[in-house]
């Protein structure tokens, strides 16, 4: 345990953003398997719209990294545009 007044805080700190980016980590997981299981492909679309969004979200509140969800959207992308 920590002895510091300031090292206690950084603990709490970080356990509360711990549980925050599990949940935001797992919402985005969740969204990109909605848009691999759409059967057509304007539910895909509808789908990849909101994964676009949440995951621009991440990256700009540092969740994960930019290219991680340049990858991210362009693979499910290139999925979507696949379908027929």
């Amino acid at each position: 345990m920590p002895q510091h007044k300031s090292a206690m805080k950084r603990v709490r700190q970080y356990a509360r953003r711990e549980v925050r980016n599990k949940a935001n980590i797992s919402r985005m997981k969740t969204l990109i398997k909605k848009v691999r299981a759409a059967k057509a492909k304007d539910q895909a679309s509808v789908a990849l719209k909101n994964v676009v969004k949440f995951l621009d979200q991440l990256a700009a509140k540092g969740v994960i990294h930019f290219n991680k969800a340049s990858n991210q959207k362009s693979k499910l992308t290139k999925f979507v545009n696949a379908m027929k």
